[in-house]
């Protein structure tokens, strides 16, 4: 039996034990298989991106290129055929939700099977949640409050068109697209995160927190999460 059949038999094994793993039935909108420039550009003309932000993935995806995958000492696991993966999947839907109101139900559903009640979530103080399903956040709670004290929470796809000079500033300033072989791929291919700003001397009322939830088979969930903590924040 080779390495990746006996890892598909264990993975099918721990899943069938596994309370949460069950599958989300929902129309998806897939990127074709397989990772290229195309692929790049077609996850940024996805997220309505800017060119800036377009050209920042491109740089990271052809210094990928250039790269190896590391060799990790006492970690075994099978080859990973990067061309075998989709690169984006995301519930099919005319716009983005503007409220809890406007999302699928059944993604509401999913979440609260989760343990993750997002409208109960919404009623009750204390916790604010992104909810990134696949490829894109589905919902975000406690926006509007978190803004009015002055903290900005929000997926990082919204950020790069809302707050395009933040996102510029901050993003690979910890760990740069080139730093290492998965950083770079990150860099290329990420679709959604959280994104947060908390101004110089402003408090967060409250916990923030991201769930991210993998549905489609055989698809790479790349996040990307930005948090800015400015001085005495």
């Amino acid at each position: 039996m080779s390495a990746t059949v006996e890892t598909i038999r264990q993975v099918e094994e721990a899943t069938g034990k596994y309370k949460y793993g069950f599958v989300t039935d929902i129309e998806v909108d897939k990127a074709p298989k397989g990772l290229s420039e195309d692929t790049v550009r077609l996850i940024s003309a996805k997220k309505n991106e800017p060119e800036w932000m377009l050209e920042w993935r491109l740089k990271a995806y052809r210094h990928w290129l250039t790269m190896e995958e590391p060799d990790w000492a006492k970690l075994n696991y099978p080859p990973i055929d990067y061309q075998d993966i989709y690169y984006y999947a995301a519930p099919k839907q005319a716009d983005g939700p503007k409220s809890l109101d406007e999302v699928d139900p059944e993604l509401l559903r999913t979440y609260e099977k989760l343990g993750i009640p997002l409208r109960e979530q919404e009623m009750l103080a204390g916790v604010a949640v992104d909810a990134v399903f696949d490829s894109v956040s589905v919902a975000t709670t406690f926006r509007e409050k978190l803004f009015e004290a002055g903290v900005i929470f929000c997926p990082i796809s919204e950020a790069i068109q809302d707050y395009p000079e933040l996102v510029k500033e901050y993003i690979g300033s910890v760990v740069p697209q080139g730093d290492n072989y998965f950083a770079a791929l990150n860099s290329a291919v990420f679709t959604d995160g959280s994104f947060v700003y908390i101004p110089k001397g402003v408090r967060c009322p409250m916990e923030l927190s991201t769930y991210f939830r993998i549905n489609e088979q055989n698809t790479g969930q790349f996040e990307r999460t930005l948090i800015i903590a400015d001085e005495e924040s």
